[in-house]
């Protein structure tokens, strides 16, 4: 393959390097992800610089350059330096050489050459650098063939794979990432040493696990990874709870679907709609509690009643032990995984005002993600069956979008709240103030009052004398400003 690279690295930067580094002596070199970049013809942004002398005394003496004299950030401890410029991130590093411990991804780094540089990178693809240097500016260094892996798509490590990935077992993720993210094969002998070495993946961090797990997730089309992951043993070692949904179990003739490769499909079919991560997380985890409600019931047959439920309680756990945030990213995964059934119910029976109502009440913004996951969760092998659903559902959001529009239930509040009940009838907090609440809730979704607050005022008046309460104050409805003016809150 003939490339021009030199069209690639003309803007001002790479120049000023360039000139800083013949200024101090150096040579220098882009590498690495940009590099590959060039040649999958992808936009990048981010910029490895690597020199044979010091990454930060370079950084200095480019920023001084630059057009109003940038400032560099300097990282001692690594010996790194970044600059940030014209929407660019450049990274500078001394060249270096590597040696690890066994117990440890953390290696002794010292001085080293530019093939000692090269050497250690985790992949061929990544192990191609540019010149940078006036007499070979934009000249292809090229030690591994990694031109050549591009063209075979092909992912390979520069030296024994065996060694780079017990080296730095995090790498056995990153193959399987890029194998996912760019569709590309990894190597035989290579995808053996990653089967012989799986078990090094405990010496890494699940914080770099998960952050290497999540760009699987948001690839194109998950389920390379996760396949990849489950055939070379990662996965039982990283997240064992989605191995248990593998197998498929035959009784009296009957079997039930694998729902480890449904997952995977539902998974696939969300990433065809949408990039939101958290959307892809409740994907993978809608059916994750099957195995532990899994039954044959006879003259039913395979049953997982329930699964929802339990699988809503897993997913913080699942949270935790992954180092995933444990905040509203993970409510929105547990709200999903707990409505995940919800709209198919009402696609198989016929669509209650009072159905959708709850559903809006329960799923409020986040309907549309829920309708999406549900549309993703018919992996049927019969396409009438697949019509039927797909069908069913468009009445489903049909019927969604006229309640919403005449009810306002999308985080949904109701027109009367406790303080209003306590002034009207003189009582304190209390039980009689949930009971009214409660039924001023149903009321309204089950359709027999309107979410406004008149008919809500009069149906808690009602209420009250159920409850022996005597009115001693009359309440005028609250009043909301709005940007032309004050109007009545009757819908909240």
């Amino acid at each position: 393959m003939n490339y021009d690279f030199k069209k690639h690295i003309s803007s001002k930067i790479f120049k000023v390097i360039a000139y800083a580094s013949a200024e101090l002596g150096y040579k220098s070199y882009v590498i690495g992800g940009y590099v590959r970049d060039i040649l999958l013809r992808r936009p990048s942004n981010d910029i490895d610089v690597v020199t044979v002398g010091s990454g930060i005394t370079l950084a200095k003496k480019v920023a001084s350059l630059l057009p109003g004299h940038k400032e560099a950030k300097y990282y001692g401890a690594f010996g790194t330096a970044m600059i940030r410029f014209d929407g660019m991130e450049v990274e500078f590093v001394g060249a270096r050489k590597e040696s690890y411990d066994r117990n440890s991804r953390k290696p002794v780094v010292e001085n080293g050459t530019l093939e000692d540089d090269i050497s250690r990178r985790d992949f061929t693809i990544n192990a191609m650098a540019l010149s940078l240097n006036a007499e070979d500016f934009g000249t292809l260094i090229d030690l591994y063939g990694g031109m050549g892996d591009m063209e075979e798509l092909l992912l390979r490590t520069p030296l024994d794979p065996d060694i780079t990935y017990s080296d730095d077992p995090l790498r056995m993720m990153r193959a399987i990432r890029f194998a996912s993210q760019l569709k590309f094969y990894i190597e035989s002998e290579s995808f053996k040493a990653i089967k012989r070495n799986a078990e090094r993946i405990k010496i890494v961090s699940m914080e770099r696990v998960t952050e290497e797990l999540n760009k699987i997730i948001l690839s194109p089309k998950p389920s390379i990874g996760f396949k990849l992951l489950d055939e070379s043993g990662l996965l039982k070692l990283i997240f064992p709870q989605l191995c248990q949904l593998k197998g498929v179990e035959v009784v009296q003739g009957r079997g039930h679907k694998d729902n480890f490769l449904h997952t995977l499909q539902v998974l696939d079919q969300v990433a065809e709609k949408s990039n939101d991560l958290w959307l892809r997380w409740a994907a993978l985890l809608h059916d994750i509690a099957k195995p532990q409600t899994k039954r044959w019931e006879e003259g039913t047959g395979w049953t997982f009643h329930g699964h929802e439920f339990k699988g809503s309680k897993m997913v913080p756990k699942i949270f935790a032990a992954m180092k995933l945030p444990l905040n509203e990213k993970m409510k929105y995964v547990e709200k999903l995984v707990l409505l995940h059934l919800r709209p198919i119910v009402l696609a198989e029976d016929i669509v209650t005002d009072s159905a959708v109502r709850r559903l809006l009440f329960d799923a409020g913004d986040d309907i549309d993600d829920l309708m999406l996951l549900c549309h993703a969760d018919i992996t049927s092998k019969n396409e009438e069956k697949i019509k039927k659903y797909h069908h069913n559902f468009e009445i489903v959001q049909e019927k969604l979008k006229e309640i919403e529009a005449k009810d306002h239930l999308r985080n949904w509040q109701p027109p009367i709240d406790g303080i209003a009940i306590m002034e009207t009838f003189g009582i304190p907090e209390g039980r009689e103030v949930g009971v009214i609440k409660n039924a001023i809730r149903e009321a309204i979704l089950d359709g027999v009052i309107g979410n406004n607050f008149s008919e809500a005022y009069a149906f808690m008046k009602e209420e009250g004398k159920k409850l022996g309460l005597s009115v001693v104050k009359e309440i005028q409805e609250p009043i909301v400003v709005a940007n032309n003016g004050p109007v009545p809150n009757k819908k909240v």
